[in-house]
């Protein structure tokens, strides 16, 4: 039985092949419920895959992913783009493992491959407030077209909402709450759901499009 055991285990450990590799990813995804983040982990991890197979490895285990991380601060990449890279191979090791074709002892390994830190820096081009009320400043907001890019840049800027999320906002999630305009139970990344305040400021360019263009539900919203 103690042979049987190791030498099953000899097998977990070994070099994943192409189709191994492709089966787990597709268990990734499979796990992911918002498009945007399907894409992103994709992405990733087909990264890695092509990375990983460029040259024969023994095992995908904690070694080969700390070359992969050096690899990817090499090139170089962002911080925050590491990051994500590097919790797409973890994601992709866990199905690995559900699968049989990693030991959890490996999957262990590869789990305690540390991130990039980010040092205070901002990821992207962050705009000033100066800036945000000079771009929302040069919408004219005298044409329909102009009064609904008004209410998306305030619902981008005045309430930090994802441009997914400002896409399929129901018109029915804008409600009142004590005293308060509010964005209510916004289903976003990940499936978290949260309340978003929305500023007088926001609100006003919202019904300013919305009494422009006749919308009085989410229906009609999608169309215009």
């Amino acid at each position: 039985m103690v042979k049987q055991s190791r030498r099953h285990s000899n097998l977990k450990s070994q070099h994943l092949t192409l189709p191994e590799l492709d089966q787990s990813k597709t268990s990734v995804l499979n796990t992911l419920g918002s498009l945007q983040s399907r894409r992103s982990y994709q992405h990733a991890i087909e990264e890695f895959i092509a990375w990983y197979c460029s040259e024969p490895r023994l095992a995908l285990n904690r070694i080969v992913v700390l070359r992969y991380r050096m690899h990817l601060e090499n090139i170089p990449l962002a911080p925050a783009t590491i990051n994500l890279r590097l919790a797409a191979v973890r994601r992709l090791a866990y199905e690995a493992s559900d699968s049989g074709l990693l030991s959890p002892e490996l999957v262990a390994g590869i789990r305690r491959v540390k991130g990039v830190k980010r040092l205070g820096q901002q990821v992207g081009n962050w705009l000033t407030v100066e800036e945000g009320q000079r771009l929302v400043g040069a919408v004219r907001t005298d044409t329909l077209r102009g009064k609904r890019d008004a209410a998306m840049l305030g619902l981008l800027l005045g309430c930090g909402l994802r441009r997914s999320e400002v896409a399929n906002l129901e018109i029915e999630r804008l409600q009142r709450r004590d005293g308060h305009w509010a964005v209510v139970d916004l289903v976003g990344k990940a499936g978290h759901v949260r309340t978003v305040p929305v500023p007088c400021w926001v609100k006003t360019a919202i019904d300013s499009w919305r009494s422009a263009a006749n919308i009085v539900s989410f229906r009609q919203a999608c169309v215009t």
